[in-house]
């Protein structure tokens, strides 16, 4: 570092500016998406903490996540998928009710069943008596294996803050 009596490299000076504006252009961008920002807290809203791997519901920016919900776990043994899919959409209309909106604002459902092939046609038929036909989000249905034996449905929902 001859000639140099501050110490500090003229790559690193260099560098060190060009990270800081880097990290500055991030922060700037991100919070013009609506993304992290230094100048706004953002407030979440977690109900039924209970569980210990999850919240039931996680509010946050206008939107609504439910955890995914299944039937009655004590009566899944003697259920089938329409009773399944019922119980389970209870649970959905009564965590909705708690953050303070409903099914019809629902942006996004997503469903997993046991066997797509068995259950596809009876669990939609339940699906569509449920389903605010003037407000229906989107939704995917694919066929998973289950965490218990038992479960034949699981639904896991976001929706928009009732305004």
């Amino acid at each position: 570092m001859a000639g140099n009596t501050t110490g500090i490299s003229l790559s690193g000076f260099v560098g060190g500016v060009i990270g800081g504006a880097a990290v500055a252009t991030a922060v700037h961008l991100l919070g013009r998406r609506g993304g992290v920002s230094p100048s706004r807290s953002r407030q979440i809203i977690r109900i039924g903490t209970t569980d210990p791997r999850s919240s039931s519901v996680v509010i946050r920016d206008g939107l609504v996540t439910l955890s995914g919900q299944v039937a009655e776990i004590d009566k899944l043994a003697e259920s089938d998928i329409t009773l399944q899919t019922e119980q389970t959409l209870r649970k959905v209309d009564a965590l909705l009710a708690k953050a303070g909106t409903n099914k019809s604002e629902i942006i996004e459902a997503r469903i997993w069943v046991k066997d797509i092939n068995r259950d596809f046609k009876a669990m939609n038929a339940v699906w569509n008596k449920w389903v605010d036909p003037t407000s229906k989000g989107c939704r995917f249905c694919v066929e998973a294996n289950m965490a218990r034996e038992n479960i034949l449905v699981e639904i896991q929902v976001i929706a928009a803050t009732s305004t």
